[in-house]
């Protein structure tokens, strides 16, 4: 079978990784297409990790942003759905394999849909409903025809969507398989990778725009950079990138000038996923609201503070703590959090078994053009 992966960012790409390692080393052809922030420099160019990771990228697909706003990103899209559509009519791939709720991974399941290629989906049915990633997400699911949901709660909302329940797998994360794969840096190490040294305590930053958020995105990082600087100086906050979406540049940019005056901070676009696993391991508590602060930080034994709107709605363990974007309490929870750090870091999002089991179904299938027709599966019959 021809299996065409679609990666469009860092984010992605960690948590595919571990399917494609053991899709590569099978009896199948494996094709990856590399879009998004992927192939951008003022993102890290991360492309350049899976090529380092040893795989062949079959075709690239830049985006040509303009600007970060929303009229910006809507013409990524369109570009993003053009050359999809363009690779997966050469590359004639048997189905398409995608993962999250990035506007480029949408366009790559509307392209499959029309030129007739059925899609497997990592991760959906999860919620996040200060972004407009929750309505991608949901969207996705709908146009996909195998799906690999990541906890029970989600299984259960894809289901709810109408989706037949024996092409609904709930197999947890393959983040989780990735960590276990991966190895870690030392503390000298990584003091090296970041070019800083690490204090007695440290945070791990990452903030992206809550897209739904009303308000403009350095009013909605100002909060957390407000309570930042509240803290005494031995705390060592190490910020990586925000992602991007519309504003994440303007938030890009109010770290970097935020870090540019501190001698306790450090801003890395990029630390891949040796890097950033190492970081988050060493760390004293990851802040911000990124999804891995929910999926990765647990598993390192790492407590994390969630702030905001961005993640509300998705399934967290005992080790996340969740504030509103206020300075006051944000630092309060950061104290806190320091001073009494939890000690359950179980998860719900699998065991590190989720790879392997993916790639056996994918593999049993006989007839991928059979899943094209599905039937809306009505709860109430």
């Amino acid at each position: 079978m021809r299996i065409c992966a679609v990666t469009g960012s860092r984010a992605d790409w960690g948590l595919l990784r571990p399917v494609l390692t053991r899709l590569r080393s099978s009896p199948c052809e494996l094709q990856i297409i590399a879009t998004g922030s992927h192939l951008d420099p003022a993102f890290g160019h991360t492309v350049d990790d899976a090529e380092a990771d040893g795989f062949t990228i079959q075709r690239t697909i830049p985006l040509e942003r303009s600007g970060d706003d929303a009229s910006a990103v809507s013409m990524a899209m369109a570009r993003a759905l053009s050359g999809i559509a363009q690779a997966l009519s050469e590359l004639q791939p048997q189905m398409l394999l995608i993962l999250g709720d990035r506007y480029e991974i949408f366009a790559a399941a509307q392209a499959a849909l029309i030129a007739g290629v059925p899609v497997a989906h990592i991760a959906g049915g999860d919620i996040s409903e200060g972004a407009f990633d929750d309505a991608i997400r949901h969207a996705i699911s709908k146009l996909s025809h195998l799906h690999f949901t990541t906890n029970s709660d989600a299984m259960r909302r894809v289901v709810q969507l109408g989706e037949p329940q024996d092409r609904v797998f709930n197999f947890g994360s393959p983040g989780i398989d990735a960590l276990l794969e991966t190895g870690r840096m030392d503390r000298q190490a990584l003091e090296d990778r970041l070019d800083f040294r690490l204090r007695t305590r440290n945070l791990a930053i990452t903030f992206h725009p809550a897209t739904l958020d009303p308000s403009d995105p350095e009013s909605q990082v100002g909060p957390l950079l407000d309570a930042l600087d509240r803290l005494d100086g031995d705390t060592g906050l190490v910020f990586t990138g925000a992602n991007a979406d519309s504003g994440g540049q303007r938030i890009n940019e109010c770290l970097q000038s935020y870090v540019r005056t501190r001698d306790n901070a450090c801003f890395s676009m990029s630390l891949g996923q040796v890097g950033y696993y190492s970081l988050v391991e060493q760390a004293d508590l990851v802040i911000g609201n990124s999804s891995s602060g929910l999926y990765e930080a647990p598993s390192l034994n790492t407590p994390s503070l969630d702030i905001g709107i961005r993640q509300q709605g998705r399934l967290r363990g005992p080790s996340v703590t969740h504030t509103e974007n206020d300075a006051a309490r944000i630092r309060d929870a950061i104290l806190s959090l320091l001073t009494d750090p939890p000690d359950d870091f179980s998860t719900p999002y699998g065991d590190g078994t989720a790879s392997q089991r993916i790639v056996e179904v994918l593999l049993g299938i006989e007839h991928p053009r059979k899943l094209l027709i599905k039937h809306f599966a009505d709860l109430n019959q």
